[in-house]
């Protein structure tokens, strides 16, 4: 294992930089155990201080776990589609906040998977799915703005479930779990949650009914309105 420097990178760097290349390329797959940190000393040139800093910074990416005793050692993580999904989360806020994406970005976004989502979930929902979706469904002359909140972020979260395409569920709930959604909850009038009901009955009502076009149609409708809502109350990102 041949390390060479580039961009005066630190030596840890450099071997975690290896590691993370192997296991995004498959040659080291999840439930892999990693050599040992002798066998990395001798392959890398490195002292054990280097492999031990390398390590903790794969295990700080989610990409390795570390066990101890005598069958421990470090091992390639599973896929953790929670903690997948919490990363993507705080690197589009940090965007959001940042101004390095704007409100429309975001929105051009969601337009591009919610659409043909609602589409795919008309032709492949399950009676379970189709029940959750309803679940999510509220009255919103009666409950808080909280459960308001949490309706349509389950609804969402569903809604992807629903597609079969489990790519889908990963991308789309930290898509709502954004400063911008939570900007909007406190400015707009409780009318736009109402209205945001009311196009998620139309969306499952089309689900429901197997028509994707329909359903394509009815989630078209409901960004259109999003997009309007946060032009209104909670301005330009």
């Amino acid at each position: 294992m041949a390390l060479e420097q580039r961009d005066r990178l630190p030596t840890y760097q450099l071997l975690a930089d290896h590691l993370r290349a192997q296991i995004m390329s498959g040659a080291l797959r999840p439930g892999d155990r990693l050599p040992t940190e002798p066998d990395l000393c001798a392959r890398s040139g490195v002292s054990r201080s280097t492999v031990r800093e390398a390590l903790r910074l794969l295990a700080s990416q989610n990409l390795i776990v570390t066990t101890r005793g005598v069958t421990g050692g470090s091992f390639v993580a599973q896929p953790d589609p929670v903690l997948l999904g919490d990363l993507l989360s705080t690197g589009l806020n940090l965007l959001l906040v940042s101004g390095g994406v704007s409100t429309e970005h975001w929105l051009e976004v969601r337009e591009t998977f919610e659409v043909p989502a609602a589409g795919l979930a008309a032709r492949r929902r399950t009676d379970e799915q189709l029940g959750g979706l309803t679940e999510t469904l509220f009255d919103s002359e009666q409950v808080d703005l909280e459960a308001i909140m949490a309706g349509h972020l389950a609804f969402h979260v569903r809604l992807a479930q629903a597609t079969g395409n489990p790519l889908y569920q990963l991308i789309t709930q930290p898509l709502y779990e954004v400063h911008n959604e939570k900007a909007l909850s406190t400015r707009a009038p409780i009318g736009v949650w109402r209205r945001a009901d009311a196009d998620h009955r139309v969306i499952v009502r089309a689900i429901a009914a197997g028509d994707a076009a329909a359903a394509r149609a009815a989630a078209r409708v409901h960004i259109e309105h999003m997009r309007s809502d946060y032009a209104t109350h909670a301005g330009r990102a």
